[in-house]
């Protein structure tokens, strides 16, 4: 149960991360952090891995965006 909130999560903070890819929208990846966080650890929490490799994927995204814009753009 707990690995499909993960991936609900994950899937939610994508909506969020997508649109921020454009330039001067990288600040949306700031709201979407803390939600990747949490789905991050609910798929810890849970006996399968596939929702934290998700929202690990996801970080990556973000963390590669906020730092090719300077952690803004």
């Amino acid at each position: 149960m707990l690995n499909l909130v993960s991936i609900l999560v994950g899937i939610l903070s994508l909506v969020i991360v997508i649109p921020s890819q454009i330039p001067f929208l990288g600040w949306g990846n700031w709201f979407a952090l803390p939600l990747i966080v949490l789905g991050i650890v609910l798929g810890q929490l849970s006996s399968s891995r596939s929702g934290r490799n998700f929202n690990l994927v996801v970080l990556v995204i973000v963390i590669v965006r906020l730092s090719l814009g300077g952690g803004i753009f």
